[in-house]
């Protein structure tokens, strides 16, 4: 007996593992939708007409489109400009504001003056290998964020010479992947092999 319970209990946890991935994705497109039936409630709580709200986010996509495209062909438009220029006369916002905007430039795919690559690093102490994202560089030295798994948006920011890193072939996404993953979905054993 105790065999058959030991079976349905490796089962069930196999299945559990299984679904777990499917429920998470499934938790996140509801909040997104969440999310967007909340815009879509207060902005027709304001218009209480659903042609209205359709007119108002469809000008919003339009817009917002337009911005894209103006950004990635020409550079930030004047609004935009006019905008960060009233901020950096803003003690402490100017601070956040500018800080928000180097962190989604990396990410981003426009921004190319932005460093977007990955390395290894020896952290938390020699002979550990971690990767890292590079987010600045200055005189020779690296300046890192190791984030932690599963959770790439936390971790820690170090300062490390440059004959302390090793280049990585990874870019953000695939590091991205192995750091949420645990490790799991990494396929750069070519890379492993040439640590020290």
């Amino acid at each position: 007996m105790s065999a058959l319970v030991k079976k349905l209990l490796n089962y069930l946890l196999i299945g559990i593992l299984a679904v777990i991935p499917i429920v998470l994705i499934l938790q996140i497109i509801i909040f997104v939708k969440d999310r967007v039936a909340d815009l879509f409630q207060l902005v027709y709580g304001y218009s209480v007409s659903y042609v209205y709200t359709l007119l108002i986010f469809t000008v919003s996509f339009i817009i917002l489109v337009s911005i894209g495209r103006q950004i990635a062909k020409q550079g930030r438009p004047w609004f935009i400009a006019a905008f960060e220029h009233v901020i950096e006369r803003i003690p402490f916002l100017n601070t956040i504001y500018r800080v928000i905007k180097k962190v989604v430039n990396m990410f981003s795919s426009h921004d190319k003056s932005i460093a977007k690559e990955v390395v290894y690093v020896e952290y938390p102490k020699d002979g550990i290998w971690v990767p890292a994202y590079v987010t600045n560089r200055f005189n020779g030295k690296y300046v890192l964020f190791v984030p932690t798994s599963p959770n790439p948006t936390s971790g820690f920011t170090v300062i490390v010479d440059q004959s302390k890193i090793i280049k990585s072939n990874m870019n953000i996404e695939e590091a991205t992947s192995f750091i949420v993953s645990v490790g799991v979905d990494f396929n750069k054993d070519k890379e492993v092999s040439q640590l020290p």
